[in-house]
C-alpha cells in the first residue's frame, strides 16, 4: 500500500524566522527628529503651490517660515552647542545660508535646504533607533524562566537571573535552554544556529556544552549552569554589537571632512566682504547686498549636493537591483573595502539541507530511489531538519511512500518504524552501529566515514538491523557563490576569508569548492569580531557578509557589513549597513564597484562645483556680481552636478558594474 508524499505546509522563510528575537520596531513617528522633518515637508509642501498660483505673499510666506523653525530648530540648536566647544559644522552653515537666502528673497531656496537636511537627521535617527531595538529584542531568545532542580529533587520555575554556577536545570522537549552549561543527564538535539550559525542541531548527550537561547528538540536535558547570565554567549554577542556600534569610526562623506575648514573661511570671507566696504566709506545697503551674494555663491550647498545625487542615484539602482543600501555614508564606504569575510550557512549557501547523495550498500537489495523512499517515509512524522530534507528529496523524485506504522523517535539516535513487515530504522551512524561488528556494519562505518570526510551529514538506514544505506545530507552551494567568490577576488585583489562556526570539515570543503584558501571554523560570534580586527590591523577594510545573530558582532565591527535579507536575523538585518534582499550573492562585487563609480562620479562633481564657486566667487569680489546672475550660477553648477550624479539611475550603470 502506498501513498502520494504531500509537501510540507511551512513556508521556507517562516522556518527562516524560527529562533529569531522578537521584533520591537520603534515606531517613525515615536522620535522627535521624524516629527519636526514631517512637520517642515508638510508646510513646504503646502506653501509651494500656493506661492506658483499666486496666493497673497503673507500666507505662503507664514507657512514658510513655519517650516524653517520645524526643520531647522534642532540643527541650529545643534550647531550651537558645537559652537560652545569652539568647533563650526555645516549644519548650521546650512541653517544660515538658508536664512541667508530668505534674506534676499530666495525663502522657497532656504526652505528647501532645511527639508532636505532636516529629513536627512530624521532617517539617521531611525536607523540607529532601530538598531537599538534589535539589540534588545535579542535578550528575548533567552528565556525570561528556566526550571530549576532543587536539592530535595523538587522543580521550580525561577527568573534566569537567578539562577547560579553550579545550578541544575531542567530543559523540557521544544523549550529554550537558560542559561549556558553542561549536560549531566539526557540526550536530544539542539538547534544552536543563532549561536555558531550551523544548519543543522546538534546532538547533545551527556558532558556536551549547550548555550542559552538555543532551542531543544524532542529529548528532556539536565543542564548544569557553568556561566553566569550576564555571561552567556547571548549577552556577549548583545555586549559586542553595541559596542562596536559605539567604538566604530565613523565614516564621513567628504564635504563632512573638510566642513570645519570650510565654515570657518567662509564665515570670515563674508563678515571681511561685509566689514571692509564699510570700513572704507560704502554704502550699508551694497555692502550688506554684496555680502549675501557672496555668502550664496560661496556656499557649500553646490558641493553638498555635488557629493550627494551620485550616492544617492547609487543607493536607488542598487535598490531596483535587490540591494537595500542604508546611507549615502554607507554608498561611499562600500567603494573603499579591499578585503571581504564570509559566512557560511546562510550565504554562501542556501542555508538549508538538502539530501545530496545517495549509497545503497551491496547486498541490500535496494537501488537508490528505493532506499529513498523507504527512509522518507519513515522520516515523514518527523519534524527534525534532517527529516524535512530526506523528505523533500523523496518529493522531488516524485516517489510514492510506503505506510510507516509503529514511529517512535529516539532523541540523539534516530526514528524507527514498522512497513510491510519490516522494522526500518533512520538515523545516526555511530548510534545504529554501536556495538555492531559484523561485515556490513563495517562497509555502512566506511561509506558513512568517507561521506563525513567530504564534509557531508551522514544518514544511515537500516533495514531489520541491517544496515541497507547511506544518505549524504549537505546545505546546498549558492550558484553564483563560485563566481561570486572570483569577482571578489578581482576587485580587492585578494581571496575572500570564509569565518563560519560549522565544523572545519564541512567548511574545508566548501572553500575548496568556492576557491578560498583562508577557511576559519568553528568560530563563536567573539572569534569572528577578532578575526576582523586581524585584518584591519593589517590595514585592511573589510566587509563582512553574514546572515544570523553570531555574525552580528562581526558586521557591526567591519568597516562595512552586508546581511543576506531572505533568511537573515532581525539583529544581522539591522546591524548590517547593506542587505541583499533577495539572497542574490552576485549582487555583492556588483554594488561594491557601484558604490567605486559613485565616488569617481563625486570627484567629477566637486571639481565642477569648486570650479563654478571659485569664478562666481572672484567675480564678487573683483567686480559687481548681480545678485540674480550670482544665484543663476550657484543653481545652475547645483543642476549641472546634479544631472551628472543621475547617470548613476540608468540601468546601464548596474550592468556596467555586474559585468
Amino acid at each position: 500500500m502506498t501513498s502520494t508524499l504531500i509537501p510540507p505546509s511551512t513556508d521556507r522563510a517562516d522556518l527562516a524566522q524560527e529562533g529569531s528575537a522578537p521584533q520591537r520596531r520603534t515606531r517613525v513617528l515615536a522620535l522627535p527628529e521624524a516629527r519636526w522633518a514631517s512637520a517642515a515637508l508638510v508646510l513646504f509642501l503646502i506653501a509651494l503651490p500656493l506661492q506658483l498660483t499666486g496666493a497673497p505673499a503673507w500666507v505662503w510666506g507664514t507657512l514658510y517660515a513655519l517650516a524653517y523653525a520645524a526643520g531647522g530648530w534642532e540643527p541650529g540648536w545643534a550647531g550651537l552647542q558645537a559652537l560652545r566647544e569652539k568647533t563650526l559644522d555645516v549644519d548650521l552653515l546650512m541653517v544660515v545660508a538658508a536664512l541667508g537666502a530668505a534674506a534676499i528673497g530666495q525663502v522657497m531656496d532656504g526652505a528647501l535646504l532645511i527639508v532636505i537636511f532636516a529629513t536627512s537627521g530624521a532617517l539617521e535617527a531611525l536607523a540607529t533607533a532601530r538598531t537599538a531595538d534589535s539589540v534588545r529584542g535579542l535578550l528575548d531568545l533567552a528565556p525570561a524562566t528556566a526550571t530549576r532542580i532543587e536539592a530535595d529533587g523538587r522543580e521550580a520555575a525561577v527568573a534566569v537571573e537567578q539562577l547560579a554556577v553550579g545550578d541544575t536545570i531542567l530543559v523540557r522537549p521544544g523549550e529554550r535552554v537558560g542559561a549556558d552549561g553542561r549536560v549531566l543527564d539526557g540526550a536530544s538535539d539542539v538547534d544552536q544556529a543563532t549561536i555558531t550559525g550551523e544548519p543543522l542541531p546538534v546532538a547533545k548527550v551527556k558532558g556536551d556544552e549547550v548555550f542559552a537561547g538555543t532551542l531543544n528538540g524532542t529529548g528532556a536535558l539536565r543542564v548544569c549552569v557553568e556561566r553566569d547570565t550576564s555571561d552567556t554567549v547571548i549577552a556577549r554577542i548583545v555586549r559586542m554589537v553595541e559596542e562596536a556600534s559605539e567604538t566604530k569610526a565613523p565614516t564621513q562623506l567628504f564635504i563632512e571632512k573638510v566642513e570645519q575648514r570650510y565654515s570657518l573661511g567662509m564665515v570670515a570671507a563674508t563678515l571681511a566682504v561685509f566689514i571692509v566696504p564699510l570700513a572704507f566709506g560704502a554704502a550699508l545697503t551694497g555692502s550688506l547686498l554684496r555680502a549675501m551674494t557672496f555668502m550664496i555663491v560661496a556656499s557649500p550647498c553646490a558641493v553638498v549636493l555635488a557629493t550627494m545625487p551620485p550616492l544617492l542615484s547609487a543607493i536607488a539602482n542598487a535598490g531596483r537591483h535587490g540591494v537595500l543600501v542604508k546611507s549615502a555614508v554607507v554608498m561611499e564606504r562600500l567603494g573603499e573595502v579591499d578585503a571581504i569575510a564570509l559566512d557560511k550557512t546562510g550565504t554562501l549557501t542556501e542555508g538549508t539541507p538538502r539530501v545530496i547523495e545517495i549509497r545503497p550498500l551491496t547486498g541490500s537489495g535496494l537501488d537508490e530511489a528505493a532506499l529513498l523512499a523507504l527512509a522518507a517515509a519513515v522520516e515523514h512524522p518527523s519534524e527534525h531538519p534532517l527529516a524535512r530534507a530526506v523528505v523533500e528529496a523523496a518529493r522531488e523524485k516524485g516517489l510514492a511512500l510506503p505506510v510507516a506504522e509503529d514511529f517512535a523517535s529516539t532523541p540523539g539516535v534516530g526514528v524507527e518504524a514498522r512497513m510491510e513487515g519490516r522494522v526500518v530504522a533512520v538515523g545516526a551512524p555511530t548510534r545504529l552501529l554501536a556495538g555492531a561488528e559484523d561485515a556490513s556494519s563495517a562497509r555502512a562505518a566506511t561509506v558513512a566515514g568517507g561521506l563525513e570526510d567530504g564534509g557531508r551529514t551522514a544518514v544511515l538506514v537500516t533495514v531489520d538491523k541491517t544496515p541497507a544505506g547511506v544518505l549524504g545530507v549537505s546545505d546546498r552551494l549558492r550558484p553564483d557563490a563560485t563566481a561570486t567568490v572570483a569577482s571578489l577576488n578581482s576587485l580587492t585583489g585578494s581571496a575572500p576569508v570564509l569565518l563560519t562556526g560549522d565544523n572545519p570539515r564541512a567548511a574545508a570543503r566548501l572553500g575548496a569548492e568556492v576557491g578560498i584558501e583562508d577557511v576559519r571554523a568553528g568560530l563563536l560570534p567573539e572569534h569572528k569580531v577578532h578575526a576582523v580586527r586581524e585584518l584591519e590591523e593589517a590595514g585592511r577594510k573589510v566587509m563582512v557578509v553574514g546572515d544570523g545573530v553570531n555574525d552580528a558582532p562581526a558586521l557591526a565591527a567591519a568597516h562595512a557589513g552586508v546581511a543576506m535579507g531572505r533568511a537573515g536575523s532581525d539583529l544581522a538585518l539591522e546591524t548590517a549597513d547593506a542587505v541583499i534582499v533577495r539572497d542574490e550573492l552576485a549582487t555583492v562585487p556588483a554594488v561594491i564597484s557601484l558604490s567605486r563609480r559613485a565616488r569617481r562620479l563625486v570627484v567629477q562633481n566637486l571639481v565642477i562645483a569648486a570650479v563654478f564657486i571659485a569664478g562666481l566667487v572672484v567675480w564678487d569680489l573683483a567686480g559687481n556680481l548681480p545678485l540674480p546672475l550670482g544665484v543663476a550660477g550657484h543653481e545652475g553648477s547645483t543642476v549641472i552636478v546634479g544631472l551628472n550624479g543621475l547617470r548613476l539611475l540608468r540601468e546601464a550603470a548596474w550592468k556596467r558594474a555586474a559585468e
